[in-house]
């Protein structure tokens, strides 16, 4: 059986500050956020939708949210210039290197880089 891959559409992320976590992703993303009532918001960019549940009754457990980009160490500065905290160093794994970190509302996410894959024309 041929399975097509799934899209991912939609991340809801549970947040101890709605606020926060919306101000945080539009302002280091670039994500254009639209508000729900008091307790949430829907953002939406880069091809993909984040909601951001404030409602403590609501909430799942939090996801992580692996977010891909050109410069780690231009990624980190503007995290953290956003007022986000680093909680692992950067590291290297299998196909790429990374950090994680916790924005303001208290989510847990990483950013990660690739590892330049060899040009197989270079001899």
């Amino acid at each position: 059986m041929r399975h097509i891959p799934l899209e991912i559409t939609m991340v809801e992320f549970p947040s101890t500050s709605m606020s926060a976590t919306s101000d945080f992703l539009a302002q280091v993303c670039g994500w254009k956020p639209t508000v729900y009532g008091q307790s949430y918001t829907d953002l939406t960019g880069g091809g993909i939708e984040v909601g951001v549940q404030g409602d403590a009754d609501e909430q799942s457990p939090a996801p992580l949210m692996v977010i891909r980009v050109s410069d780690l160490d231009e990624a980190r500065a503007e995290i953290e210039a956003a007022g986000a905290v680093v909680t692992l160093e950067p590291f290297d794994f299998p196909g790429g290197r990374r950090f994680h970190f916790r924005e303001p509302g208290g989510n847990e996410m990483a950013m990660w880089v690739p590892t330049e894959e060899p040009d197989p024309t270079d001899g």
